[in-house]
């Protein structure tokens, strides 16, 4: 077992508590900050968790949102069970049966 930190994105949850239910709404407050932002890639910002967030992103919307940092990023332990493999060493399988490895031979010549 794996145990690994991911982070839990909650911009949705903090925009339905200030009354914000569109994306678009998101979007000339974010210009009036200085961040331009297409109104494609604000839906992705909201309905996906961003695998990387710009620092200026991040505090205009704090800044929006009058919020803090950890409201919208909330760090989470998940534990990812590990999938066994045939080529362990543990565990009930083929035993002490191994691949053997293949002889390519070219036929022989006739003549």
């Amino acid at each position: 077992m794996t145990v690994r930190t991911a982070m839990g994105w909650h911009l949705r949850q903090v925009m339905a508590t200030h009354g914000m239910y569109q994306t678009s709404d998101l979007v000339p407050l974010l210009a009036e900050r200085g961040v331009h932002l297409s109104r494609e890639h604000v839906y992705r910002l909201v309905a996906r968790t961003p695998q990387r967030l710009n620092m200026e992103v991040l505090a205009a919307l704090c800044d929006i949102l009058d919020c803090e940092p950890n409201d919208l990023l909330v760090p989470t332990v998940v534990e990812d069970q590990t999938t066994k493999t045939g080529t362990g060493d543990s565990g009930p399988g083929i035993g002490d049966l191994r691949p053997i490895r293949a002889r390519v031979r070219r036929p022989p010549e006739d003549g």
